[in-house]
């Protein structure tokens, strides 16, 4: 076998330090989860009410749910996880396949480095949830311009897929569940541009004066997933939305190699998110025709903030029509007839969770790859050399933000005008197109954002409220980057722009 030709000491030795540094600070080694064992209960003595009449005992419309993960790559295996373990949820609890429309790249099941090809799970004592999940939107399908035309059940603005659409009328009701890696004011999509959230407040808007549902529940997992709804969302639109953080702060990955429960030893990768296994989880440990939006809202909350540890968890949030919080669960997530015996509200799924910040999961995936790989092979070069571009291109990202602060407003101004957060209430910018403009003149000169960068979106959004002009702008860039290499993180090779 031909020597690979190592690398110096002193970069080997930096590249460990910064991963070992990482691994001390995002990883928290917490409690063993006690899982809910429901066991054998007698039958209960009170008839259970009709699954399709509603609480005020008119008759339920048809339930339809949007699933969407907004990722790719094995490294974000939990993302696709998470949906197909939501629709093998909703499936139990009667919901339709006509009914429920998935978004996911589809490139996990039968990845390479999966070791069960073809099974996808999300628990590391879980079942298969890949089959059956319906192939409605993937690979270059899954984009926000197709995600609104289904919301807004548009069958002429989808390109490709199923062509399946949220059809609902007047009486349906509509569970919306997305997962993925987010930013101030956007959430991630495997194929550009983002999804920004006045966008989605807009789509939101125009369902709503459609007049084609009833209520709707949207669940959002995703770093500063807050910031989608935070100032811009209505109260009066009948829309009900929980997040998995505030405005400022990660979510959280786990089921990770090396965490307690720890996935099966053939697993490099993350199985799921806390905020997500927290919910579904949840749902399926209780029966939903008791349990009421706000129970669950308030159970998940306690989980995803892993017991008041917001060092390794997040603040769960909450959005729009609050009224809706006191409806059952079943009118959104059905009711699997199995869990007919199972109490409303329990407090059995607690203990604290072992995480990791999500953006820095590709690190634990990469890391274990790695690891894992045989000493001296050119596999484990190659792996070694994607780290480090990976954590070249952070501190790019992160110094070329320093100094473009710096030179729009002074030493001494521009660290705390771009790290600076407005009041609870308020929303992220003032001028949304301004946010998006500044983001393309950042990444042309700068290159890509990735899924990392997204933190810096409230930079772009704080010079937009200074009214920094566009031009100002292109040139503070452009000393900032100037001489930098782009290569794989130029715009033309990352598939355009996030804006």
């Amino acid at each position: 076998m031909e020597t690979i030709k190592p690398l110096s000491s002193s970069t080997y030795a930096t590249l460990l330090v910064l991963l070992l540094s990482f691994l001390a600070a995002n990883i928290s080694q917490a409690a063993r989860l006690n899982r809910f064992d429901p066991g054998i209960l007698m039958p209960t003595e009170q008839e259970e009410p009709d699954l399709d009449v509603d609480e005020d005992g008119s008759k339920v419309g048809t339930r339809w749910a949007v699933l969407v993960a907004g990722s790719n790559g094995y490294g974000n295996y939990r993302h696709q996880a998470d949906v197909c373990h939501a629709y093998q949820l909703l499936r139990k609890g009667g919901l339709k396949e006509e009914n429920i429309i998935v978004f996911m790249y589809d490139d996990i099941a039968n990845h390479e480095l999966n070791p069960r090809k073809g099974v996808i799970i999300n628990h590391p004592k879980g079942d298969d949830v890949y089959a059956g999940v319906p192939k409605d939107y993937t690979g270059e399908q899954v984009t926000a311009k197709n995600l609104y035309a289904v919301l807004l059940g548009d069958k002429n603005g989808v390109t490709g897929g199923s062509g399946k659409v949220v059809d609902s009328k007047p009486n349906d009701r509509i569970f919306l569940y997305y997962s993925d890696h987010g930013g101030p004011g956007v959430l991630g999509m495997p194929n550009l541009p983002y999804l920004y959230a006045m966008d989605f407040i807009e789509v939101l808007k125009k369902k709503h004066a459609a007049g084609t549902y009833k209520k709707m529940v949207i669940y959002v997992e995703a770093c500063e997933s807050g910031s989608i709804f935070e100032g811009i969302m209505p109260k009066d639109i009948n829309v009900y939305v929980t997040t998995a953080s505030n405005a400022q702060e990660s979510s959280w990955g786990t089921y990770c190699p090396g965490m307690e429960p720890s996935p099966p030893p053939e697993y490099i990768t993350c199985l799921g998110d806390l905020y997500s296994v927290a919910w579904m989880e949840d749902s399926e440990s209780h029966n939903l025709k008791k349990e009421t939006v706000e129970q669950q809202y308030k159970a998940v909350k306690a989980r995803t903030s892993n017991y008041a540890l917001y060092t390794a968890g997040s603040h769960v949030m909450e959005y729009g029509t609050r009224n809706i919080t006191a409806e059952k669960l079943f009118l959104y997530q059905g009711f699997d007839p199995a869990t007919v015996n199972f109490p409303p509200h329990n407090g059995l799924l607690n203990g604290p969770m072992d995480v990791v910040n999500q953006r820095d999961a590709e690190l634990v995936f990469m890391w274990q790859m790695y690891k894992r790989s045989e000493d001296g092979s050119e596999k484990k070069t190659e792996i070694l050399k994607q780290i480090t571009d990976t954590m070249k291109h952070r501190n790019h990202l992160d110094g070329s933000m320093e100094l473009i602060g710096t030179i729009l407003f002074g030493p001494r101004k521009g660290s705390s005008t771009l790290q600076s957060v407005r009041e609870p209430g308020l929303p992220l910018v003032d001028d949304w197109k301004c946010l998006k403009s500044m983001v393309r003149v950042f990444e042309t000169n700068c290159g890509s954002l990735s899924q990392y960068g997204m933190k810096h979106m409230r930079s772009f959004a704080n010079i937009c409220n200074a009214g920094v002009s566009q031009a100002s702008m292109e040139g503070a860039c452009v000393a900032a980057c100037s001489g930098h290499v782009l290569g794989q993180w130029h715009t033309s090779n990352r598939g355009g722009y996030s804006a």
